[in-house]
């Protein structure tokens, strides 16, 4: 580099600052739970080092621990990070205002030179040789909008302005400043000085060379001693600037110590930069400056002026961040909610559809103990819109059992349960889009009296509707014949229907098969998701009716009645073990998460462990099993397979077909008259042609070592 020539003035790149965003999050944090309307000045930490690339510069940067904590019970941080060769703490302050009114009124002025006040209270106390970051002092100034999430901030790192101003001789990169012998001590001392963490993070520093050519690095405080030893003395320091023809913001401060703590008129300093971590003399430079001896007779109380607000695009002004997407809590939470399935795609299942999943409309029929679990499950999957149905209100006995009820649901004769749930879910996880609807299933074999036709037909409608409108239907009523109106329906509408039911000590959990005939296509399609037209134009009129799944009533040969009569006390609440629901909702959850990305989606075939016929490649899920039936008082747990029944009340052809034709008046015929749908899907003759047969029994039991125990299929 050639000589810049003698008389020009010396000119400092300026300090930039940048804040991590923990910084702001920290903030945040402690203004709500401490400061509150404090407004003192926070003292706070900021962190840089040596420019390490040929291109870039460093910033003085601040992070979540450059603020202090939150309680006085909470350690520091600043600890770990003392002797970090790539963090010289830098001491400053923070100015954070209650109103952005009160932040554009303050006196910037004078704030900036109290802040200098400090340094040049530093230099003449003597307080520099022990500690020379306080050359570095800084200010910033805010305004946190924690209703918006945005921060208003402007940074002031404050500098003595010397008048006249220090002259430049020369600047050459470094490498040219010293013979051979000079230049590989020099980088030996650096990088000595770099790797203690007694010394790594000091920003000013001492660079002596004797006659013998040995570099040495020393601290300030040793000046004399090497000027009496007759060493060649350069004052160093950290360089955060990367350009070859100005030195950076920190010499500006390190020169008016220089000459006011020591009166010299001419010199040489050095800006030490690295690469890689080690000392780059090609980088580095190193200069000579010459200042006005008058500047050294400049007294306490007489300090120069100061300059040092930060510039924002070439002009004076303040900054705002807004972190609205990332600090807003319900936004938080639902990172954080995500966290867990985004590390499952990482590795383990990268086809994992969370965008699916997040959009899936659950229906869930059953807001009790088995309601509760599948809404929290399928939240934990991703599954962000669910309604709950349910007309039952919170009673004193649910709380201790059914997860999203509290003791405060059951006051005053109770919140209803589809309301309380909604209101649960939300406290858990505030994106989750919930609704409750407080509505009985009508059931048949539950008669209802010519006032009531009305009401009951309406919550009719109102259910097909729901069941049109959603994805996946939950069916988890506590009793069978609630469970009849929507697997009708659901298999009218091809809808993904699972059920869960429980007994003392067994349960079942089961999807349902596709319904029999093809799908509507009405103008409610327009409005179905993509997870409900992709289940409709899986055609099904190609299946046969013995290989399509069959529903939950599929195996009845006789129709659905009133459960709920002449009921000891026993009979009728909920009796189960309580470690049967957890392990039956979290299979559903499982068995909708399986249907959904499975290519074939409801028209998928039973599957089951170790078999041949589970497709030529296993889903990445596992298998899709039709039926799952466990016993905790066994511990076991078995898959089977059942097959749609062509005589079932729900969800045969002729149930559907009759359905599509008479609406409203078929369900209320299968209502008021108990042997309706058995006279109409036959199972009055089968059972009267049943009774005719006379069967011999055959005990011998050739083939019981070949029985598969695994599964069974019905």
């Amino acid at each position: 580099m050639a000589d810049t020539g003698k008389g020009t003035i010396l000119q400092f790149a300026p300090f930039q600052s940048f804040v991590d965003e923990g910084f702001w999050h920290k903030l945040s944090s402690l203004k709500l739970n401490k400061l509150r309307l404090d407004e003192s000045p926070i003292p706070i930490t900021g962190f840089y080092a040596p420019c390490s690339h040929p291109q870039v510069s460093n910033h003085l940067t601040l992070l979540a621990e450059s603020l202090p904590a939150d309680s006085d019970d909470e350690p520091s941080s600043l600890l770990a990070s003392q002797g970090n060769r790539n963090r010289c703490p830098v001491p400053g302050v923070l100015l954070n205002t209650n109103t952005l009114e009160s932040f554009y009124a303050l006196d910037k002025q004078s704030l900036l030179k109290a802040e200098a006040k400090k340094i040049w209270d530093d230099i003449y106390s003597g307080k520099v040789e022990e500690d020379s970051s306080v050359l570095l002092r800084f200010l910033v100034i805010s305004f946190a909008d924690l209703k918006k999430w945005s921060f208003h901030y402007w940074f002031a790192f404050p500098a003595l302005v010397l008048d006249p101003p220090a002259t430049l001789v020369n600047l050459k990169p470094a490498s040219q400043c010293f013979t051979s012998e000079e230049a590989e001590s020099v980088s030996s001392a650096c990088n000595e000085w770099r790797s203690k963490s007694s010394t790594a993070d000091i920003p000013f520093f001492l660079v002596s060379i004797g006659s013998n050519s040995i570099a040495t690095l020393r601290h300030l405080r040793e000046l004399e001693t090497c000027q009496n030893n007759g060493q060649k003395v350069l004052f160093g320091f950290y360089d955060p600037c990367h350009l070859p023809n100005n030195p950076g913001w920190p010499l500006r401060n390190y020169l008016a110590y220089i000459c006011s703590r020591w009166g010299l008129g001419k010199i040489h300093f050095f800006c030490y930069r690295e690469n890689r971590g080690f000392a780059d003399l090609g980088l580095s430079l190193v200069g000579e400056a010459e200042i006005s001896l008058s500047q050294g007779g400049r007294s306490h109380q007489n300090m120069p002026n100061v300059v040092g607000w930060e510039l924002n695009k070439g002009k004076k002004g303040l900054r705002c961040i807004s972190l609205a997407k990332t600090m807003d809590p319900t936004r938080l939470a639902v990172s954080a909610a995500d966290l867990n399935l985004k590390l499952m795609r990482w590795r383990t299942l990268p086809s994992l559809n969370l965008e699916m999943l997040a959009s899936t409309r659950c229906l869930l029929l059953g807001a009790g103990t088995l309601g509760c679990q599948v809404a929290r499950m399928l939240m934990a999957w991703g599954v962000r819109k669910i309604t709950l149905v349910d007309s039952g209100k919170v009673s004193m006995s649910n709380p201790i059992r059914q997860s999203l009820y509290a003791l405060d649901d059951c006051l005053n004769g109770g919140k209803f349960k589809a309301v309380a749930a909604v209101e649960s879910l939300k406290r858990i996880f505030p994106a989750v889009e919930a609704e409750g609807v407080v509505m009985a299933i009508p059931m048949p074999g539950h008669p209802v009296s010519s006032q009531e036709e009305s009401s009951i037909l309406q919550d009719c409608r109102d259910l097909s509707d729901l069941i049109n409108s959603h994805d996946a239907i939950f069916l988890l009523t506590d009793t069978r014949e609630s469970r009849w109106l929507p697997s009708l329906l659901c298999a009218s509408a091809n809808k993904i229907a699972i059920t869960a039911a429980l007994g003392f000590d067994s349960f079942l959990v089961m999807r349902h098969g596709a319904g029999p005939l093809d799908a509507l296509r009405n103008s409610q399609a327009e409005t179905s998701s993509n997870v409900s037209a992709s289940m409709e134009n899986l055609s099904l009129s190609n299946q046969n009716e013995s290989v399509r799944l069959g529903c939950y009533f599929c195996n009845d040969v006789v129709a659905p009645i009133d459960s709920t009569a002449n009921r000891t006390l026993d009979q009728q609440c909920t009796v189960t073990r309580p470690g049967l629901a957890p392990i039956a909702s979290a299979l559903a959850v499982e068995l909708l998460v399986g249907v959904l990305h499975h290519p074939s989606g409801i028209c998928a075939k039973a599957e089951f462990a170790n078999s041949n016929d589970n497709g030529s490649t296993e889903q990445p899920l596992g298998i899709l099993p039709h039926q799952i039936r466990g016993s905790i008082s066994q511990f076991s747990q078995m898959t089977l397979v059942g097959h749609a029944s062509t005589c079932c009340t729900a969800c045969c052809s002729t149930v559907v077909s009759e359905y599509r034709t008479k609406g409203m008046d078929f369900i209320l015929q299968a209502i008021n008259h108990p042997t309706y749908l058995e006279d109409l899907t036959g199972l009055t003759e089968l059972m009267k042609s049943a009774g005719s047969y006379t069967l011999d029994w055959d005990n011998d039991s050739e083939n019981d070592d070949n029985d598969d125990d695994d599964c069974v299929e019905i």
